[in-house]
């Protein structure tokens, strides 16, 4: 194959951004409102690449790709 295929980097962009932000999560369940802003950030880009797999997939789907 031609490498890695573009849905797999977008997906495990997302994975990596929730991991990584796990230790704001928990900072934010014990009271710190500004781990709250940052996950809420984090959140964004993750809706975000969310939107390019979609679209990705669907390229993919109708042989645009």
């Amino acid at each position: 194959m031609w490498g890695e295929n573009q849905v797999e980097v977008l997906y495990d962009k997302m994975q990596d951004l929730i991991n990584d932000s796990q230790g704001d999560v928990t900072k934010f369940v014990n009271g710190n409102k500004s781990a709250g802003t940052r996950v809420r950030k984090v959140m964004q880009t993750i809706k975000a690449l969310a939107q390019e797999v979609r679209v990705e997939i669907q390229d993919q789907k109708t042989g645009s790709w």
